[in-house]
C-alpha cells in the first residue's frame, strides 16, 4: 500500500522542487522571472496554465515511481482537495490505467460549518484510490460497528440468533424472475411487486422455509421475507462505501490533538487522523507483512498508525517514510521547541508513538523499532580520473578507496542495499578476536543441514588469517571485508582460500 499526503497547491508561498525545497522568491529569481529589482515578471495566478503545470510536473515522476513499487496487488491512495483534483485524476488515469481506478473516496475532515466562507464551507477532501492490477487486487471489508448490529433482533429465538428481515425482491432480473410465484408451506403465495423481480429461485426459497428463515410477520399473514442472520455476516465484514464520515475517519482537529498529545506542542498543521490511515489498510487488504510507503511523510501519521495497527491485529506490517527536511519557519511553534526540520517532528512522533502503544498494550508484541536515513553520496572516492589527470602525489591517496568520514555503519548500509538486504533486517554486533562484526539477519537452516546468518561484515584495520577463517566458520551467507583492512597481502591472498575449505558457498565482497 501506497498513501501520499502531497502538497494541495493552494497558491501558498511554496515551491516543492524534484532534488529540493526553495521560497517563491528564490525559484522566480533562478528561473528568471524577477527583475534585478526583485519584482516578478509572471503572476503565478490560477489563469497562467503554469499553476496546474507546475505542481504536476512534480507529481508526475513520482507516481511513475509509486506505480513501479506497488506489488500487483497493491493500492495507491491520494488525498488531494478540489484544486487538483480534476487534473490529478487525468495523470494517475494517464500512470495506473483508467481500468484500475477503484474510487473517489470522499473523507469529511471536518464537523462544523466555516460560517465566513465566501462560497461553500469546505468540509472534504478526496482520497482517489488505484490499485495496480484490477485482475490482482482484493479489496479489504470494514468492521461491523455496533450501531450496524443493532438492527438484528431473535423475536422467534430462532437457533441462528438474531436476524432481521429483508426483502425477497430485487431492483434487476430476468423475466421469468418478473412473473415469479412461490406458495410456502403455510399457504402464503409470494409474488415480486410490480417492476420488481424475485431475488430466489423455487429451490432456495423452500430450503429457506424448511429451515425458518422466512419471516412471515408477528400475526404469521404478512408479506414474506427472509431472514438475514447476523452470525452470517460478521466474518465478512461489510464493503467499503465512498463515504468517510469524521465519526469512522476522524477529523482535522482530532488529528492535530493527536500530534498535540504525543509532542506537548501544537507543532504541525493540517495532519492527518490515524483513523483515516488505519481504514485505508484494512481496505489495502493488507498481509500481516505487507510494506507501506509514505513518500510525502510530513509528521508521520501513516507510520503511527501502522504501528497502532500492528499492535491492534497482532501483526507485522512495515512502514518506510519519506520526507524532504524542509526547514520550519523561525517563527512557528515547532522551531521555537526545538523541531528544525519537518522530519524532526516526524522521528519524534513515531519514538514517542511506539512508547505509548507499549504503554497501552503490555501484552502484545509491537515492534516499534525504526531507522532513520538520509540520501548522501557514495562511500567510495572518486577514482575516475583520465590517465593525464594523475600525478604522483594522487597516487597514494587511492590506497584508500573509501571516503574518510565514512563509518562502519555507513559501509555496512550500502552493502545491504547492493545485495539487496531488506534495511529493516535485525543488527548484532559481537567481537571476534578483538575485532568488531555486524551479524545481520536471523539465523537460518540451509538445505544441506548448515545453520547460517544472513551477512557478516567486518570493517576493522588489520584482519589477519584467524579473524578471516573464525568468520568463515560461522557460514554467512555473505562474508564482507574492507580491502584496506587486509593486515599485508599475505591475507588477501589466503582470503579466498580459507573460505573454500571452511565455507565454500559464502558469497565474499570486498570493498
Amino acid at each position: 500500500m501506497i498513501y501520499i499526503d502531497p502538497p494541495y497547491n493552494t497558491g501558498n508561498d511554496f515551491i516543492y522542487d524534484d532534488d529540493f525545497s526553495q521560497s517563491a522568491e528564490e525559484y522566480f529569481s533562478n528561473s528568471g522571472q524577477t527583475d534585478e529589482e526583485g519584482n516578478r515578471l509572471v503572476q503565478n495566478l490560477e489563469s497562467n496554465g503554469r499553476f496546474h503545470t507546475n505542481w504536476l510536473n512534480m507529481m508526475y515522476p513520482r507516481l511513475r515511481l509509486a506505480k513501479d513499487l506497488l506489488t500487483d496487488d497493491g493500492v495507491i491512495f491520494i488525498s488531494i482537495d478540489d484544486h487538483e483534483v480534476g487534473e490529478l485524476r487525468k495523470i494517475v488515469d494517464e500512470i495506473f490505467g483508467g481500468r484500475n481506478f477503484l474510487a473517489n473516496l470522499i473523507w469529511q475532515k471536518k464537523y462544523t460549518i466555516a460560517n465566513d466562507a465566501k462560497f461553500f464551507s469546505d468540509n472534504h477532501d478526496h482520497i482517489i484510490t488505484y490499485c495496480k492490477n484490477i485482475k490482482k487486487f482484493v479489496i479489504g471489508r470494514l468492521p461491523r460497528n455496533d450501531g450496524m448490529n443493532r438492527a438484528y433482533k431473535n423475536p422467534d429465538n430462532h437457533p441462528k440468533g438474531p436476524w432481521k428481515s429483508t426483502p425477497l425482491h430485487a431492483k434487476s432480473g430476468s423475466l421469468s424472475s418478473a412473473n415469479f410465484s412461490y406458495t410456502f408451506k403455510n399457504g402464503i403465495t409470494f409474488r415480486p411487486p410490480s417492476g420488481t423481480y424475485a431475488r430466489y429461485s423455487a429451490e432456495t426459497l423452500k430450503m429457506m422455509d424448511e429451515n425458518n428463515e422466512i419471516w412471515f410477520g408477528v400475526n404469521g399473514d404478512s408479506i414474506p421475507s427472509r431472514k438475514t442472520f447476523l452470525c452470517d455476516l460478521k466474518c465478512d465484514g461489510i464493503v467499503p462505501h465512498t463515504i468517510i464520515t469524521y465519526e469512522e475517519g476522524g477529523h482535522n482537529h482530532e488529528a492535530v490533538q493527536e500530534v498535540k498529545h504525543l509532542l506537548n506542542y501544537n507543532v504541525f498543521n493540517n495532519p492527518k487522523p490515524t483513523k483515516l490511515i488505519k481504514i485505508l489498510a484494512t481496505i489495502a487488504n493488507l498481509e500481516s507483512d505487507s510494506i507501506v510507503l509514505d513518500f510525502f511523510s510530513g509528521s508521520a501519521t501513516t507510520a503511527h498508525a501502522i504501528m497502532m495497527f500492528n499492535a491492534e491485529h497482532g501483526s507485522d506490517r512495515k512502514f518506510i517514510m519519506i520526507q524532504l527536511p524542509e526547514l520550519c519557519s523561525e517563527n512557528s511553534e515547532a522551531y521555537k521547541v526545538g523541531y528544525k526540520t519537518i522530519c524532526d517532528i516526524g522521528e519524534e512522533r513515531i519514538r514517542r508513538a511506539g512508547d505509548k502503544l507499549k504503554e497501552d498494550h503490555p501484552n502484545v508484541k509491537v515492534d516499534i523499532g525504526f531507522r532513520v536515513f538520509k540520501v548522501d553520496s557514495s562511500n567510495m572516492n572518486d577514482v575516475y580520473y583520465k590517465p593525464a589527470d594523475y600525478n604522483q602525489e594522487q597516487i597514494d591517496l587511492f590506497a584508500i578507496n573509501i571516503k574518510e568520514d565514512r563509518t562502519p555503519e555507513d559501509l555496512l548500509f550500502q552493502v545491504m542495499l547492493d545485495l539487496g538486504i531488506p534495511l529493516s533486517s535485525s543488527i548484532e554486533e559481537e567481537e571476534i578476536i578483538g575485532k568488531k562484526i555486524f551479524v545481520v539477519g536471523k539465523e537460518y537452516t540451509d538445505s544441506e543441514g548448515i545453520v547460517r546468518t544472513h551477512l557478516i561484515a567486518c570493517f576493522d584495520d588489520h584482519i589477519n588469517d584467524d579473524t578471516v577463517k573464525a568468520i568463515a566458520e560461522k557460514h554467512p551467507a555473505y562474508a564482507v571485508f574492507r580491502d584496506s583492512g587486509m593486515t599485508n597481502d599475505s591475507v588477501a591472498t589466503n582470503f579466498e582460500q580459507i573460505f573454500e575449505t571452511y565455507s565454500p558457498k559464502t558469497v565474499r565482497k570486498v570493498l
